[in-house]
């Protein structure tokens, strides 16, 4: 048992050192949109969201993980959040999908992990919400696991996640920094063609438009033509979907998880999430046949918790003014973008099952770009 321990430790521990050296793109000078990011340009930056990664890296086929996000540190299921989800391709497995549509709000932390593996996310999210306090009676639980196929890095018909792992990353999931690329749920993903990952990035309104904060997080594994900040990075780069017969790794999925703490109903959130996903499409993604694309939304705003037992029949909580909801709307797109390029950027060369190896962006060459198009 030990010297399985260290076995994996010894795979992941230069991994985690490599992800700790590389720089993001704005502390590169890369700065996507006009809206100021949150401190720590993280999902976390929304008040009460907490991340988890839980990362299985070990021989030569195992690469994939589980990533859990927690829109709050309490009982989830006995104070539930407003939410929302927005299919933009359906090609993909989110379960718990259709409760959100039909209820508008979400009652379990969400879990990220490969295609696979989702039975285990539900499982493992199932026994944490049976297992806390106050849940003693609690005989249904509607569980959202959604995913992306690392099936071209991870030997993904092993099915190495376990109900254990998804325990791991809920408990695991703090405030604070997130950290990005091959990690958790993003270990064996590729996008554009290059390593891809997990990625964040946020929004803070000013006062004048509400104070707001947007934070987004991406598990990128999905395929087109890379932009950053509008520069045609994978057409310069000669690498791009239908770039050639052996270039059409356009599918994958790309899963999207959007936290606000301003007061949005339902409708709202899922109107931020459509705009979430114009954020994706200016990241140079194309939503290929094959890629299940989907943003899940949910607000923070604690005067909207929905309470499992209502003391009263009618709420009395007010949201939001369509009128006020265009600043939030572009928070939305510009923090989407940046959590894609932010994970491309965070992403290191891995190789994987059967001998597959996928080259992290080359930033050596994206940067002589930027600055050809005068974006640095």
């Amino acid at each position: 048992m030990h010297k399985k321990i260290y076995f994996m430790l010894f795979c992941v521990l230069p991994y985690f050192a490599d992800a700790q050296d590389k720089p993001r793109p704005r502390e590169m000078g890369i700065k996507i949109g006009v809206l100021p990011s949150g401190k720590l340009n993280a999902i976390t930056d929304v008040a009460g969201v907490k991340v988890g990664h839980k990362t299985l890296i070990s021989g030569e086929s195992v690469r994939t993980g589980v990533t859990a996000i927690l829109p709050h540190d309490g009982n989830i299921f006995q104070s539930k959040v407003p939410a929302a989800i927005f299919a933009g391709n359906g090609f993909g497995k989110l379960s718990g999908s259709t409760q959100i549509d039909e209820l508008g709000n979400l009652e379990s932390p969400i879990i990220l992990t490969n295609t696979l593996n989702v039975a285990e996310g539900i499982q493992g999210v199932i026994e944490h919400t049976l297992s806390q306090k106050a849940n003693e009676g609690v005989q249904s639980v509607n569980v959202v696991v959604g995913e992306t196929n690392d099936g071209n890095l991870n030997d993904i018909r092993g099915r190495y996640v376990k109900k254990e792992d998804v325990l791991d990353a809920i408990r695991s999931a703090s405030a604070g920094p997130v950290e990005e690329g091959n990690v958790g749920a993003g270990t064996g993903t590729v996008c554009f063609g290059f390593k891809g990952g997990i990625g964040t990035s946020s929004r803070k309104l000013p006062q004048s438009l509400g104070g707001y904060t947007v934070g987004v997080l991406v598990q990128s594994n999905f395929g087109g033509v890379l932009q950053i900040d509008g520069v045609p990075v994978g057409e310069e780069l000669g690498k791009f979907s239908f770039s050639d017969k052996l270039l059409n790794n356009v599918d994958g999925s790309c899963m999207i998880v959007v936290a606000t703490d301003a007061p949005l109903d339902a409708r709202n959130l899922e109107r931020l999430a459509k705009r979430a996903f114009l954020g994706l499409g200016k990241s140079g993604g194309i939503a290929s046949n094959g890629s299940g694309d989907y943003v899940i939304a949910f607000s923070t705003a604690e005067e909207l918790r929905i309470l499992h037992q209502p003391v009263r029949p009618v709420n009395q909580a007010g949201y939001l003014h369509n009128d006020f909801t265009s600043q939030l709307f572009m928070a939305a797109i510009e923090a989407t973008e940046e959590a894609v390029i932010n994970s491309l950027f965070a992403a290191r060369t891995i190789s994987g099952h059967n001998g597959r190896k996928i080259e992290a962006l080359p930033l050596d060459k994206v940067i002589p770009i930027l600055k050809k198009y005068n974006r640095l």
